[in-house]
C-alpha cells in the first residue's frame, strides 16, 4: 500500500475503560480502522492526564488508575480518513477527535526471510 506523501493523522483521545459492543473501544476502532482498509493504527496509553471533566487519571493511585487515558492514531490519506469519520463518530460517546496534516517521509513493509 503506497500513502501520498501529504496525508492525514487522525487522533482519538479516550479513556482505557470506555466500550463498543462489550469490547475496549480502542480494540473497536482499532479493528474498524482495519476493515475500511486503513493504512494503520497505533494506541497509546497514557499514565496521566485529564479530559473534559478535569478528572485527572494517574496510573500512581490504584484506584484511579482504571480508567487512563487512551491515544489512537491512524494515519492515512485524506480522502480514506474523510470516509471513516462517520463510523468513528457512531462509536465514540465522548471523547476528543482531531485531525491534522502530515507529511509522509516514509511507509515500508519489509519482508524476512523466514528460517
Amino acid at each position: 500500500m503506497n500513502l501520498p506523501n501529504e496525508s492525514v493523522l487522525l487522533r482519538i483521545f479516550i479513556g482505557e475503560s470506555d466500550k463498543a459492543g462489550g469490547r475496549p473501544l480502542y480494540e473497536a476502532i482499532v479493528q474498524e480502522a482495519r476493515h475500511n482498509g486503513l493504512a494503520g493504527a497505533t494506541v497509546m496509553r497514557g499514565f496521566y492526564g485529564f479530559g473534559a471533566t478535569s478528572r485527572i487519571h494517574t496510573s500512581k493511585v490504584l484506584r484511579l488508575s482504571e480508567d487512563l487515558p487512551i491515544i489512537v492514531e491512524i494515519v492515512d490519506a485524506e480522502d480514506k480518513i474523510e470516509q471513516f469519520l462517520p463510523t468513528l463518530d457512531k462509536m465514540i460517546g465522548e471523547g476528543l477527535v482531531t485531525l491534522e496534516k502530515v507529511r509522509i517521509l516514509a511507509y515500508r513493509h519489509g519482508s524476512k526471510d523466514e528460517d
